[in-house]
């Protein structure tokens, strides 16, 4: 039920939340009006994270000779690769690169490292991740570095040490590596997040249904107060009843899937009586009501399409309603369009087969579908940085890449991954699926500017053997 037209939107949303939240690292900076000691920790900071590169064997912008191949400890660093994309340590370090103080406590330092029971640890994870490196890094900075009189002493030749700025720095740099710890908590979160909006987006398909059963029930509810008041109407006591009859409704409450679902997850209108009364209120006023109530046929088709009107003409349309929606759910308006085609096709089941049998549609129509959106957002996350690249090299001629819209890139990137990971899918309902939504989502000349930026990175792609298909 939850298509995948809806899934790609629901990984934009996320990715987009995610990514503007998102830094790899927090870089420490120099406050002004420092101490002595901060200006100190700061400089051993960088020094420290410019000791770690060359440790891993990074030697991209540093390019000190004191520290040759024999003092690596660690090659193809995902670490080390991560802290030289961060521009401020990427600027810093292209600006500060000797390190000539430590050279003679780097041979010392390098055969502790190698002999001591973490890295052990550390070199028998067959495949190691970024967080393991920052754990080893971590341990090595807290329990060899800080302890080891040799560096001490390499550190004491800067005119600015004091021992408390020492400490300072030390810690400066476990708290840079240790934030990736908290971003990876956050994209765990945001996994998270993605699987309870596809969740979300299901329960608007019920809570639909589920309004037009309290909202029956609020009429019933009119009706059997009327008869007891003072002074009744006739009409009070011997009352129109089509609605509260309505035979759709009954079928809903008497459905085993809805039983289920509401028994699993208490969905209630009720719980707000003034926007339930409004919405009551709007139904009974209007033309299609009145033309329903007082019809001459009276079937099982009748109360389905009377419904379906109900919910084309004045539910989905109303102010209340989108208000209501809205404050349950952020996404939910934006899910409307989509899972309200659904319910319209399941009331529309249940007229063609009087009720009898019918299935709510499933939240997804097959494990491949239903894994759709987790691969996706995978993959536009671990590889966001090289197809930004692809997009990068079409429009730096023409566009200050900087000033595009974030959310351009966003659908760009996602729409990259599912080209690249999902070859069953065609080239031509890739592209038309995410230039509708940047029409939608984005700017207004965006869905156009997308779709000229995508065919030449999808012609790249051909070219160089990533895409065959």
């Amino acid at each position: 039920m939850i298509n995948r037209i809806l899934i790609r939107i629901k990984v934009i949303q996320i990715l987009y939340s995610y990514l503007l939240s998102r830094s790899e690292f927090k870089v420490e900076t120099l406050p002004e009006n420092a101490t002595r000691d901060k200006k100190y920790a700061y400089s051993l900071y960088f020094d420290l994270i410019r000791l770690l590169l060359k440790l891993s064997g990074y030697n991209t912008i540093i390019s000190d000779k004191n520290i040759t191949s024999q003092h690596i400890i660690l090659s193809d660093s995902k670490l080390a690769k991560a802290l030289i994309g961060i521009d401020d340590i990427k600027t810093h370090l292209a600006k500060n690169s000797d390190i000539t103080n430590y050279e003679s406590s780097i041979q010392e330092l390098y055969s502790i490292i190698i002999s001591s029971a973490i890295y052990k640890d550390f070199k028998r994870i067959k495949q190691p991740e970024i967080s393991d490196e920052v754990k080893l890094w971590n341990i090595i900075l807290r329990t060899i570095i800080l302890k080891n009189n040799s560096f001490i002493e390499c550190c004491r030749l800067n005119n600015d040490f004091t021992v408390k700025g020492f400490e300072m720095g030390i810690n400066m740099v476990v708290n840079t590596l240790s934030s990736y710890n908290e971003i990876s908590s956050s994209l765990i979160d945001a996994r998270k997040s993605l699987t309870k909006a596809l969740d979300k987006s299901y329960e608007l398909y019920y809570s639909i249904f589920k309004l037009l059963v309290d909202l029956t029930q609020m009429q019933y509810q009119r009706i059997d107060a009327a008869k007891t008041k003072y002074l009744p109407t006739d009409e009070d006591l011997n009352p129109n009843t089509r609605f509260i009859d309505n035979k759709l409704i009954e079928s809903i409450e008497n459905n085993e899937e809805y039983k289920e679902y509401i028994s699993k997850n208490p969905i209630s209108w009720n719980e707000d009586p003034l926007f339930l009364k409004s919405i009551l209120d709007k139904v009974i006023a209007s033309d299609i009501y009145s033309e329903y109530m007082n019809a001459e046929t009276n079937c099982y088709t009748d109360d389905c399409n009377f419904w379906r009107n109900i919910l084309k003409n004045i539910i989905f349309n109303d102010d209340d309603f989108l208000d209501a929606l809205e404050s349950r759910s952020s996404y939910w308006n934006d899910d409307l369009h989509i899972i309200g085609t659904f319910v319209l096709k399941t009331i529309k089941m249940f007229s063609n087969n009087n009720g009898d049998n019918v299935s709510f549609i499933p939240q997804f129509k097959d494990n491949e579908d239903a894994e759709f959106g987790p691969i996706l957002f995978a993959e536009s996350i671990n590889k966001f940085a090289l197809y930004r690249s692809y997009i990068d090299q079409f429009i730096s001629k023409q566009w200050d890449t900087e000033r595009l819209a974030f959310m351009d890139i966003i659908i760009m990137t996602t729409a990259i991954a599912e080209l690249v990971k999902f070859p069953s899918i065609p080239i031509p309902v890739t592209l038309n699926e995410y230039i509708e939504i940047a029409n939608s989502y984005s700017t207004p000349k965006s869905g156009q500017f997308i779709n000229g930026i995508l065919y030449s990175v999808i012609n790249y792609l051909k070219n160089e053997g990533v895409l065959n298909k």
